[in-house]
């Protein structure tokens, strides 16, 4: 009988289990920490195949509960599910779980085939419904918690930015309400210095709010414009605006000349939003008075809107970080520190590529590559 196999060489199978866990690529557990695994479930399957050789078979499935996965409370229902919650906190994955119970069913099988155990059918059938019912309530259980503390990280993190973004929003908001009752008691002019914090103010109540509402367009795929657009048509608009931040920072935008036969097939608004980010971070950091050139062009498949500046160049490793969100870089902390990932993520959400590359000693060049499309003649 299996019940009495299973009985005598319950260590040899164990050990058997363990001799294939630790052939897999995991982390360190100990023997306290899986008791509610395989030789747990080992006693429970003995004590059900005994207990169907009984008068009352039936009393079994308070063991091991009903085939077909009913929902039923049963013993090995429940020290599955521990063990899958134990196995989540270890770090493990689910294939681990599912790995668990499998190495118990083939050791049974290797050692009853090199003993040459018979088995009766109804035997077999009982181990596959037990297993069956612990890899289901593991997996299950497993899968709940994991989902639960992925939905409680989202939360923290989603109150955490909440958080932050009402914090700065106040910020701004009570500067430039004192900035205007200082104006106001005082009959001051707002083209002096007390005008000049009431107009940085507001520039950074838009700023934020225009970054926050791009962020989530983003996120949430929203394409409000999608379509073939003139890259002339384009460009002509961004360099509009970016005129006069160029006047307001003290530099010089030059635009080349774009071929009035490309076209680029994506969310206009999402990428005038990040080419504006890329100008506007170009005119923060590039040195006074110099030069801020875009260049628009065409290469193979690709469309290229380059952004040069001259910053001085980057430090070492600074390339890659200034795309990670709230980074600032240089003097200037001006900003939230999120106009290059939001840029970044627009670009890549019209199947575009945003990369900066160092021109060590002069400055820095972001291009957006995009892919290339032509106006109908």
């Amino acid at each position: 009988m299996m019940h009495v196999f299973l009985a005598n060489n319950r260590d040899a199978l164990i050990e058997r289990c363990r001799a294939k866990v630790a052939q897999r690529p995991a982390r360190a557990a100990t023997a306290q920490q899986l008791q509610n695994g395989v030789p747990l479930f080992l006693d429970q399957l003995i004590r059900t195949l005994r207990m169907e050789q009984t008068s009352q078979p039936l009393d079994s499935r308070k063991i091991s509960g009903p085939s077909g996965g009913g929902a039923s409370p049963s013993e090995i229902g429940k020290s599955a599910a521990e063990h899958g919650r134990e196995l989540l906190k270890l770090g493990f994955s689910v294939d681990q779980v599912v790995h668990d119970y499998g190495d118990l069913c083939q050791a049974i099988t290797d050692l009853a085939f090199e003993r040459d155990a018979p088995f009766l059918i109804d035997e077999f059938r009982t181990l596959n419904r037990c297993l069956d019912n612990a890899i289901a309530d593991a997996v299950t259980e497993f899968s709940y918690q994991r989902d639960f503390a992925v939905a409680d990280r989202q939360a923290i993190e989603m109150h955490q930015r909440l958080g932050f973004f009402a914090h700065e929003l106040r910020n701004f908001l009570q500067t430039a309400t004192l900035a205007f009752t200082a104006a106001k008691t005082g009959n001051l002019s707002l083209s002096g210095a007390t005008g000049s914090v009431l107009e940085r103010s507001l520039d950074g109540l838009r700023d934020l709010i225009s970054h926050s509402l791009d962020e989530v367009r983003t996120a949430v795929g929203i394409s409000a414009q999608s379509g073939l657009f003139s890259v002339a048509d384009f460009i002509a608009d961004v360099k509009y605006a970016a005129d006069l931040a160029a006047q307001i920072r003290g530099s010089v935008l030059t635009v080349s000349a774009v071929d009035t036969r490309l076209a680029i097939s994506g969310d206009r608004d999402q990428l005038y939003s990040a080419l504006g980010n890329l100008l506007q971070n170009a005119f923060k950091f590039t040195q006074h008075h110099t030069e801020v050139t875009l260049d628009v062009y065409a290469l193979s498949d690709r469309i290229l809107i380059d952004v040069k500046d001259h910053c001085g160049g980057l430090p070492p490793g600074d390339a890659e970080r200034m795309f990670v969100p709230f980074t600032q870089n240089g003097e200037d902390r001006t900003g939230l520190g999120l106009g290059l990932s939001i840029a970044r993520g627009n670009v890549e959400a019209n199947a575009g590529i945003l990369s900066v590359r160092d021109v060590p000693g002069a400055g820095c060049v972001f291009t957006i590559s995009l892919p290339r499309f032509a106006l109908a003649a």
